[in-house]
């Protein structure tokens, strides 16, 4: 075992660059804010404290259940109540996200929940956030490229609505188009045109499957919703021949530590999948999903990488890699981000003495943002 392998302590690990494919907006809200939001707009919900609006919004003593989990999402939307409020969430998550050491970030939000209580034009929504989002990529140094969200279980109509937004802002601060909800009940037929214009048109498509149901969702991803990379997937091993396709396409799997634990996914970390998936030769990443909802930062997903599956730094580096390969950028932007990780993530070996790593920025990527 090398230097650097003894050296992975919690600083070490929060001055490691960082790469996050899988956060969303929604779930990446600080409380502070949405105190003072709820004060000033005189919301129904506590408001004496943030301990008191605490549980409401994040995961504290709830049972690991994925109804629970995204029970708080129902409360969340309750916040979006002006432009200036949204814009706000939006840029501080960006802000977040830059101190925590991530150098790229793919932020995937959903119009249709922001609009939804005010009911804000699904257009407006998406103008605010890519505003915002543009101002704090710059502020803090950070690249950032937008995901659109679809809901499996909205309704039909109005996920085409949002993806033709998708369509429209190709170039404009949209890289990519997600499909998340409840993949049990809502097969993903219904989905299969909207997802194969989002390829005609250049979107990165990433879809959540093979997390609460079975590997089958994520062979359905694959071949029905052209799926360049799977949200979560860790169900992917249970079935060998899914396995093998995902392997021969090259699809990168987006795994989330913790709201896999808090969602029921898994109930004990230490027998988390991620360990088999990189051994069998997934493309996985790590990643924090929901970082206020799970009140975690991806700087605690690498310690529970190390702590409880007994991951190394050459685990982190190659998940780190994958993540740059797979990022929704033109073949340039992601050669210009791989070469940018491999130097600033050295091999291995025994000269690495446990001082923290660089801390230059990304260089320009010319991602849709720029």
């Amino acid at each position: 075992m090398s230097k650097l392998e003894n050296s992975l302590s919690p600083k070490t690990l929060k001055t490691m660059p960082k790469i996050d494919l899988h956060r969303h907006l929604e779930g990446s809200l600080r409380l502070e804010t949405l105190l003072k939001i709820a004060r000033e707009h005189k919301l129904n919900l506590p408001k004496a404290n943030i301990e008191q609006l605490r549980p409401l919004v994040q995961i504290t003593n709830d049972p690991p259940n994925h109804e629970v989990f995204l029970s708080k999402f129902e409360v969340l939307r309750h916040f979006y109540r002006s432009p200036e409020a949204i814009q706000q969430l939006a840029y501080e998550a960006i802000a977040d996200a830059a101190s925590d050491n991530i150098h790229y970030l793919e932020l995937r939000f959903s119009p249709q929940a922001l609009a939804r209580v005010r009911r804000f034009l699904l257009v407006d929504v998406t103008n605010w956030v890519i505003e915002a989002v543009q101002h704090a990529r710059k502020d803090f140094e950070i690249e950032v490229g937008l995901i659109i969200t679809l809901v499996r279980h909205d309704p039909l109509e109005q996920a085409r609505q949002v993806a033709e937004i998708a369509y429209d802002y190709v170039d404009k601060g949209i890289v990519g188009l997600d499909l998340a909800g409840n993949e049990v009940k809502f097969p993903p037929g219904p989905f299969t045109p909207i997802f194969k214009k989002a390829q005609d048109v250049g979107l990165g498509v990433t879809i959540h499957a093979g997390e609460w149901a079975s590997a089958y969702g994520v062979r359905q991803a694959m071949e029905e919703l052209y799926a360049n990379r799977i949200g979560h997937g860790v169900r992917t091993i249970e079935n060998s021949h899914v396995l093998r396709l995902a392997r021969e396409r090259g699809i990168t799997f987006e795994v989330c530590l913790t709201s896999n634990l808090q969602t029921g996914v898994v109930h004990d970390l230490q027998h988390h999948p991620l360990v088999d998936m990189l051994d069998l030769g997934l493309q996985a990443t790590l990643n924090t999903d929901d970082p206020s909802v799970s009140d975690c930062t991806l700087t605690d997903e690498y310690q529970l990488a190390v702590q409880k599956l007994g991951l190394g730094y050459n685990e982190l580096r190659q998940m780190t890699l994958n993540a740059a390969a797979a990022a929704f950028l033109p073949s340039n932007g992601r050669k210009r981000l791989i070469d940018h990780f491999e130097k600033l993530l050295p091999a291995s070996d025994n000269t690495y003495n446990g001082i923290p790593f660089p801390s230059s920025r990304i260089p320009p990527l010319h991602s849709p943002l720029n």
